[in-house]
Parts: C-alpha cells; structure tokens; sequence
C-alpha cells in the first residue's frame, strides 16, 4: 500500500492497471494518510481494510465502504457473531469509544488455545472467553474499529507511551520518503528512545530534515533520537516489518557508540 502511494502514479503510466478493481489490507496497521495517497492515484479502486489473527482463525473486522460512510484508517464494523471491547492497559477496565486500550475479542471462531502450551493460552484467553489481543486501538462512535499497533511494541519513552506506527505514519507522509520503520533505543535518562529507519526517493535528505519534519508534528517526548537511511525495511512475505532485525541493528549501533566514547575517555 505503501508502495501504491508513493508510485502509484508512475505505476499506471508503465503498466495497465484498467483491470483493477478491489485491494484489501490486511497484516499490519494502515493509516489514514497512506489510504488516501492510494484513493488519489487509484479513484476508481475500492480499497478495503480488515483486521483478524491468526488466533482468531478468521477475519474480525472488515470496512464495508457501499453501506455506511467511509472512514480511511478504519478497520470497519466487526463481523457477524463476533464481540469486541477496548480495555484500559493500567486498569483493565472497559474504556468507552475513542479512547485507546487493548483489543479484547470472543466468538465462535476463537481458537481453543496454543498447542501443547497450557501457560501460553491462559495468558492469552480469559475464563469469561475474551483473546487478548495484545493490539492496541479503539472503536468510535459508530463502532467502527481502529487498530493503532502493537502492545509490546510500545516505546516507553520518560513514562510515555510512543506508538511506532504514529511516528511511521508521518515519516511516510514526506513526499521524500518512500518507506519507514521504528523501533526503540535503550537511553540511560529517558528508558527508551525512538529511532527510525528510512527509505527515500534518491533525494538529498539528512538525519535534521527528517528529525525536523517529525518534530513539527508530533509531541516533544515522541521526536526521533536517530535517523539511519537504509535501502530498504526488511519485512516478513505478508508486509510485517521484522523489527527484531532492527532493534538488533539498533543495539550494535548503540555498542559502538559507547565504544567510541570510552576509548576518547
């Protein structure tokens, strides 16, 4: 989708794309902006997002653009039979709508647990039926569903809460940048810091631009520590990033600063 927004318009001019009619996504958080970038480039392309696991044995949520209004970055309305409700992470208390917590779902097509790993399932599956989720995200008013990221991704930045997919949300908003990751730092005064890595379109960007351009909208504790340009975001086959890969580079990175440091000491 990524890929649809940044080319889509030097896609439909090398290739002939009349046949197509429906994209739908799926595997990781989809936001707004990009959804829109795709719509431009694509007006007579139905694009549709939904939301499921691989616990949930199917799809839990589905926009449904041709019956109600449409919402870019939603996941839609939940599907037939099944139930959901957003909890409070510190409290576990049901939060009301547009308010952000962790995904809580129950229905006939939850699993019955993790093969052969009894601690596992009952981390994961409550006594009242409820899989926890570990997604964060929120329904509005309407009920229609949005999934923000991923509960263990969470940068804890000076007590603060930094969602990767924000931050990666803006970074793919610059005309320039073609693709991006976050992931955190460990920092002796702060926890944990957000780093990104960035893919651009052959342009003259530096590690200030892209700070400057993230820092001018997002909150003060959110701004990007580091930028590392890359020539591309290593991701699983179904469009996950594989961000152990590059939490991993991030820690090297970080050892040899240190390094650096001590023998100037």
């Amino acid at each position: 989708m990524i890929g649809l927004a940044k080319q889509g318009m030097v896609m439909r001019r090398r290739f002939d794309l009349g046949s197509l009619r429906w994209v739908c996504s799926g595997a990781a958080p989809l936001g707004r902006d990009v959804m829109e970038e795709v719509a431009n480039s694509f007006p007579e392309v139905e694009l549709v997002q939904g939301y499921g696991l691989t616990e949930t044995c199917s799809i839990v949520s589905l926009e449904r653009p041709q019956a109600w209004a449409r919402k870019f970055g939603s996941t839609g309305y939940l599907m037939p039979g099944i139930e959901a409700k957003i909890i409070s992470i510190g409290t576990s208390k049901t939060l009301p709508p547009n308010q952000n917590g962790e995904i809580l779902v129950r229905g006939p097509n939850i699993m019955q647990g993790y093969f052969k790993n009894l601690e596992a399932t009952k981390f994961t599956l409550d006594e009242e039926g409820w899989l926890h989720t570990g997604d964060l995200g929120y329904f509005d008013e309407k009920g229609q569903l949005y999934v923000e990221d991923r509960l263990k991704e969470l940068i804890k930045c000076k007590g603060f809460q930094v969602a990767p997919a924000e931050l990666e949300s803006v970074l793919t908003s610059h005309p320039e940048i073609l693709d991006a990751a976050v992931v955190p730092m460990e920092d002796a005064e702060a926890g944990e810091v957000p780093v990104a890595f960035v893919v651009t379109r052959n342009s003259s960007l530096t590690e200030v631009d892209v700070q400057k351009f993230v820092a001018s909208q997002v909150a003060p504790f959110k701004r990007l520590r580091r930028v590392i340009f890359e020539n591309s975001i290593p991701k699983t086959a179904s469009g996950k990033i594989l961000r152990r890969e590059l939490t991993n580079t991030v820690k090297t990175l970080r050892r040899e600063l240190s390094d650096k440091v001590r023998s100037k000491l």
